[in-house]
């Protein structure tokens, strides 16, 4: 997937926790296979390859998936989106002399871009995307996903602790070894090598998006890579922002939402949800926590 995951497993048997382990690989690979929209005979792919064309049938993993990315895109009013990946291709990020795309390159991939051109049939089990060149992503909820599934599969070999870590996007159950609530840390978006703050986290999850790792300035402005799919322009006025919710998918797909969504609105929009909190790093370096929050278990 592009990331670095990590995973640990609590047990006093060396040989128990390998197996374990090779098994939470297997089921990340699994998922890989399926939804890279960088293999060519992934589900993904063919997708991408029938829209505006025809029909494409899921498997149900997959038709659930997409299902939920819709829910999530609804709920955000589409600050999520995964329809996005027309307005990515106009964007040479890596250029040393950034140029923004001309404004009608920008209309016309926002013609292509929209979770409402998303056609599902329940009944059949069919995916279909409205219009030819259109494209999906799972790149702002797969790692999330892949860490849920990982998790579920060790609950059900009656794994009592662990952790999955997708690059930053986390889910941990039980107890660390010394019989604590895992602790992990939300990076300085000006020094990734240190953290601003710790947070205790048990059968919780979370996830963190922003500009930390890839962010450009033009005439004096701080942008990000990532793209508002309303407006298709780079996202500003946020470093970091990490959601913590009960699954990997729910916070990986919420945090892209707020961080799109912006400081105050994201915050708000957070505050409607059940347990669900978010930490924002504003531009200005300023930290802001959502309502209902437990400020015991961050330090």
């Amino acid at each position: 997937m592009g990331s670095v995951f990590e995973l640990g497993v609590v047990t006093i048997d060396e040989n128990w926790a390998t197996k374990l382990i090779e098994i939470g690989i297997k089921e990340i690979e699994r998922f890989e296979d399926i939804l890279s929209e960088f293999r060519p005979d992934s589900m993904t792919s063919k997708i991408n390859q029938n829209a505006g064309v025809v029909p494409t049938k899921l498997n149900t993993e997959v038709f659930e998936l997409i299902k939920r990315s819709i829910q999530i895109a609804q709920i955000s009013n589409g600050a999520f989106d995964i329809t996005v990946g027309p307005l990515k291709k106009l964007y040479q990020f890596k250029n040393a002399d950034f140029v923004f795309p001309k404004s009608k390159k920008i209309t016309q991939a926002l013609n292509l871009v929209g979770y409402e051109k998303v056609k599902l049939d329940d009944s059949r089990g069919e995916i279909q995307l409205e219009k030819p060149q259109m494209s999906i992503s799972f790149a702002a909820i797969g790692k999330g996903y892949a860490a849920d599934q990982v998790r579920k599969i060790w609950r059900s070999h009656q794994v009592e602790s662990g952790y999955i870590n997708a690059s930053g996007d986390l889910c941990a159950f039980g107890k660390n070894a010394k019989g604590k609530p895992w602790t992990i840390g939300i990076a300085n978006p000006n020094d990734r090598k240190k953290n601003l703050l710790h947070l205790d986290l048990s059968d919780r999850a979370i996830a963190t998006s922003g500009d930390y790792e890839q962010f450009f300035n033009y005439q004096g402005k701080r942008y990000s890579h990532s793209l508002n799919p309303k407006t298709g322009l780079p996202l500003s006025g946020i470093k970091s922002v990490s959601v913590i919710s009960p699954s990997a998918e729910l916070s990986d797909g919420l945090a892209t939402a707020v961080y799109t969504l912006g400081e105050k609105a994201g915050i708000s929009f957070v505050n409607s949800l059940p347990q669900t909190h978010a930490i924002v790093i504003n531009e200005n370096n300023e930290v802001h926590f959502s309502e209902d929050i437990n400020y015991e278990g961050i330090r």
